[in-house]
């Protein structure tokens, strides 16, 4: 018996070549590769809300407060625009009234008179001024810092008090006082805030 035969059982395996598949490498059973499985992440809302609309830039157009604020201290400037005109008028009517009431010849009463004419100037210049500042700062609004928001408070502030000097002319200072108070809150809220407070480019 030879181990040359190619057909005796007792002899070598046949050796496989090379290029086999597995070759020289102990077969493995082969199991289905699964999948890992993929963690969820939540979905980032694009593009990112924030609440009341705004993002870290600061809002892109005006709030509705803003500008609420804004038309309502206009309404501040044109009642203290209207009060400085009654003045002058009043004024214009000054010696007449004081020649009608026989005020004219009395040395103190002339001095009294002239006085009570002082105040009146003194009211006009107030008002004009009101006036001229509540022009400026409803100009400042679209492009102003911070500070048009805290001046804009406390010219509201300041308009009350003009309200209760007013208080006798047919509920004008009333109304003056209500418009005062509503654009003082609209320009405290976190929306006016973040408008005046915005970076600009």
């Amino acid at each position: 018996m030879s181990f040359g035969e190619p057909n005796n059982p007792y002899g070598p395996p046949p050796q496989q070549p090379p290029n086999t598949p597995g070759y020289g490498v102990p077969q493995t059973p082969s199991y289905p590769q699964q999948p890992y499985p993929q963690q969820a992440y939540p979905q980032q809302p694009y593009p990112p809300q924030y609440p009341g609309g705004h993002h870290p830039g600061g809002p892109a157009e005006m709030p509705r407060p803003t500008r609420v604020a804004q038309i309502l201290v206009g309404v501040i400037a044109l009642a203290h625009a209207i009060l400085a005109g009654a003045y002058v008028y009043f004024l214009t009517q000054w010696d007449e009234v004081m020649t009608e009431a026989g005020i004219t010849g009395d040395a103190e009463a002339e001095r009294f008179a002239d006085l009570g004419k002082g105040v009146v100037v003194f009211f006009l210049g107030l008002a004009s001024v009101f006036a001229i500042l509540g022009l400026v700062l409803l100009l400042q609004y679209a492009k102003g810092g911070n500070t048009v928001r805290v001046c804009s408070i406390v010219y509201s502030s300041f308009a009350i008090v003009t309200g209760i000097f007013m208080l006798a002319y047919w509920g004008l200072g009333l109304l003056l006082m209500a418009v005062s108070i509503v654009a003082i809150v609209l320009s405290a809220k976190r929306e006016s805030a973040a408008w005046f407070q915005r970076p600009r480019y």
